[in-house]
């Protein structure tokens, strides 16, 4: 693996500088005409490897490719349409893959499958979501949905809500949120679904203030961003055990009438009952403005990952501060 190769495989990798930066360029991308990017990636090739079911992540990371002037070969059902059905490694794989293209975007059920992968390639590799792990660029869509729905990423208080054992986005959010000043977070969950004790003192040491609390309700008047997530059903091996947890929190509108009038409602989706259709309507229900702002974020994220140089900041726009 040649060194000088900019994988994505952790939120650990970035620190705050490099995430203003990000979501600056990704500010840029949002404000302009598709028609007036310029192509940095033409003559590129993307290849996204999904072992898992994807509909977001996958499509916005080819249209942010195509976006940015680049092609895109894919395998979308990679665990039963590739070499993989026939026991091959994701290693050779990614070995075999990366003569094809300059970029690999890999999703896979096996936790450090993808830095496995990275550990063999010569282009770089970004992590579509590892297993129960980490899903890296999620997170950095969360944060900089953020950035945009409040203004800064300082200074708030977050509730991350529902699966925070296999969520790999809300742990991943939880890691990067290490690098805002003044945060406190309230882990939500049922008993079977309560994040990692090393975790939760990870964040801890790291400065953020983690309060574990039961009742959503009673919280909701101190919360600005609530973040909610899905009791993720292909996770479990006892059934009881997803049983238990799934209806647990719901936000309805007897949870938006709790919820301050400035507070922002994130989900990173697909919802399966946790979140009443009826909110969608509501201002602060930003998830679908979440799911959108992964285009540009993955813009952003692409070019600095192609190009030797690091992110320039063309502009701020002139009203977001961190």
């Amino acid at each position: 693996m040649r060194p000088d190769v900019k994988h994505v495989l952790s939120v650990t990798q970035f620190d705050r500088q490099f995430l203003l930066q990000l979501f600056h360029r990704a500010d840029e991308f949002a404000a302009l005409p598709p028609r007036e990017i310029a192509p940095v990636a033409r003559g590129a090739i993307m290849a996204t490897l999904f072992y898992e079911p994807s509909t977001r992540t996958r499509l916005s990371f080819e249209a942010a490719m195509t976006r940015l002037g680049g092609s895109v070969i894919s395998a979308e059902y990679a665990a039963s349409t590739s070499s993989a059905a026939k026991g091959e490694s994701i290693e050779d794989t990614a070995r075999v893959v990366a003569g094809y293209a300059d970029l690999l975007v890999i999703r896979h059920p096996a936790a450090g499958s993808v830095a496995r992968a990275a550990a063999v390639t010569d282009v770089p590799v970004i992590n579509a979501g590892d297993g129960a792990n980490e899903h890296p660029t999620q997170a950095l869509i969360d944060l900089y949905t953020v950035w945009r729905e409040c203004g800064r990423i300082d200074g708030l208080t977050v509730a991350l809500v529902g699966d925070l054992r296999f969520g790999r986005a809300a742990r991943s959010l939880a890691r990067l949120l290490t690098q805002t000043v003044g945060t406190k977070i309230y882990l939500v969950a049922p008993p079977v679904t309560r994040m990692d004790p090393l975790l939760v003192e990870e964040l801890r040491s790291a400065g953020l203030e983690v309060e574990e609390a039961d009742d959503l309700v009673a919280i909701a008047p101190e919360v600005d961003v609530l973040y909610q997530t899905r009791i993720q059903r292909e996770r479990f091996s006892d059934p009881d055990e997803y049983a238990a947890a799934c209806g647990r929190y719901v936000v309805d509108q007897r949870l938006m009438r709790a919820l301050p009038r400035h507070a922002i409602v994130l989900h990173p989706l697909p919802r399966v009952g946790e979140i009443d259709p009826e909110v969608d309507t509501d201002p602060r229900a930003a998830y679908f403005r979440q799911a959108r702002n992964g285009v540009p974020l993955r813009m952003a994220l692409i070019e600095w990952v192609l190009t030797p140089h690091p992110v320039t900041v063309l502009s701020t726009n002139g009203h977001r501060h961190a």
